[in-house]
């Protein structure tokens, strides 16, 4: 008998390992990355998709001053959550400010804000992977959660799936090893390859 299972993804770690091997990331992509962590012996439940929309606002230029808007469409994510199985959980990404590509910062002379890239950081993705493992080991209706993630603030949900009965898969990526509390806290790591 098939075990099922749900397919948790950390989008802000997928699309870091997915764009270093040159893919294009987009609704297509994911999709089809999801059903390679999927084993023969498994049938897909749901597949949970954790992100942040891109960052709208208005922010100051850290060297001339003058005034930068950023302008972000989160359609792609919409079109995300439309596809079969697929739920998106989004969290909030806040710009935290500006920090040097480098340092020094320029050697050849003055900074300027080409030297400098914007800071932003995601909130509240590692919380809902949490409570969506929790919520599913009370509810019993998966055999095995499968992660694809490298965010050691996942453990202790991990941990309380285990207790519950839940068996529990860490996916290693073709570029990147899961850390290590993740495959101590997992029954099986599983490697995959990009689409």
């Amino acid at each position: 008998m098939a075990k099922k299972i749900i397919i948790l993804i950390d989008g802000g770690h997928l699309r870091v390992k997915s764009t270093i091997a040159g893919k294009l990331y987009n609704p297509a992509f994911i999709e089809r990355f999801a059903l390679t962590c999927k084993a023969p012996d498994e049938e897909v439940f749901r597949i949970l998709y954790y992100d942040c929309a891109p960052y709208s606002g208005t922010v100051k230029l850290p060297v001339s001053g003058n005034v930068h808007t950023f302008a972000g469409s989160d359609r792609w994510l919409s079109d995300l959550a439309a596809k079969n199985l697929f739920a998106v959980r989004r969290g909030v990404l806040k710009f935290r400010g500006f920090k040097p590509k480098r340092t020094p910062v320029n050697p050849a002379g003055p900074p300027t804000d080409a030297d400098f890239d914007p800071d932003f950081e995601q909130k509240g993705v590692d919380m809902r992977i949490g409570l969506d493992i929790a919520s599913y080991s009370a509810n019993r209706c998966i055999d095995r959660i499968v992660l694809v993630t490298n965010d050691t603030d996942c453990v202790p949900a991990m941990k309380y799936g285990r207790k519950a009965g839940l068996q529990t898969v860490i996916i290693e990526l073709p570029n990147g090893k899961p850390a290590p509390e993740l495959i101590m806290h997992a029954d099986f790591k599983r490697i995959v390859q990009w689409p």
